[in-house]
């Protein structure tokens, strides 16, 4: 992977890439311009971007997209049936199967991949983009990674935490793994992660984004990245867990009738 910092790199490096930080809930929004969270525009000026919005009409261009998904790649529920049908049911199919040749099936949380957003032989110009969806542009790749095993509560778990910090991993392994330039990612849109089903609170999940981003791009979270017990570790774990305000979520902490939900 990569070495350095993201401000080292620069903008024109291969290895550079934009975080567009997107959600159509204003109080996910809200908790991401926190200043424990990405509030701090000097620090994250050109490196991470937030907007409130739909994931694809009038959002940023990007070239990858998060998928917080399950497990088992199954894309027909929340973002990620929205993401089927805006690319295709292919996308569900071509995701099981590389789990299944990569990881007997199963991708557990605390792990992404890489794959192509559209089968490989779209034509692009019988589908063309509306200007409004992303800028005109088409997203050539996703990044699958789980926030759940299944559909459950999370709401005091670290999974938010750790499925942006497989986002990132990925991201900076697929840049190294010789990808043509073109094909190079440098701008990665995402919503929130497991504040919807999931239960956790916004600023619980802004939070655990951010501490995800500072250990894998920056290396600074000492508990994380080089702690001096185990001891260090746990606490910082049980912090992870309880951090911010608490709450405030999508939705209610059981499961509304229809909805797939366990507990």
């Amino acid at each position: 992977m990569a070495t350095g910092t993201p401000e080292s790199w620069g903008s024109g490096s291969d290895h550079f890439f934009k975080i567009l930080l997107r959600d159509i809930n204003p109080d996910m929004v809200a908790a991401w311009k926190d200043p424990e969270a990405f509030g701090d525009r000097e620090r994250f000026d050109g490196l991470v971007e937030i907007s409130c919005g739909d994931i694809f009409e009038g959002a940023p261009a990007a070239d990858a997209i998060v998928s917080p998904a399950n497990s088992f790649g199954f894309m027909d529920g929340g973002i990620d049936m929205v993401y089927s049908l805006h690319f295709g049911w292919d996308l569900q199919k071509r995701l099981q199967e590389l789990l299944r040749k990569q990881y007997s099936g199963e991708l557990p949380v605390g792990c992404a991949v890489v794959l192509p957003a559209y089968p490989p032989d779209h034509d692009f110009s019988k589908t063309p983009l509306s200007e409004s969806v992303n800028e005109g542009r088409p997203i050539h790749h996703l990044v699958s990674a789980p926030t759940m095993r299944i559909p459950t509560n999370i709401s005091t778990t670290v999974n938010s935490y750790l499925a942006f910090r497989a986002v990132l991993r990925s991201v900076l392994e697929y840049q190294s793994s010789g990808a043509s330039s073109e094909d190079k990612i440098h701008r990665v849109l995402c919503p929130g992660l497991g504040t919807a089903v999931g239960r956790m609170p916004y600023s619980r999940s802004a939070i655990q984004m951010r501490t995800a981003y500072d250990a894998v791009m920056y290396g600074n979270v000492e508990a994380i990245n080089s702690p001096s017990s185990l001891g260090d570790s746990c606490t910082s774990h049980t912090s992870l867990c309880q951090a911010g305000k608490g709450g405030e979520t999508a939705f209610g902490p059981t499961a509304e009738d229809g909805e797939l939900f366990v507990d």
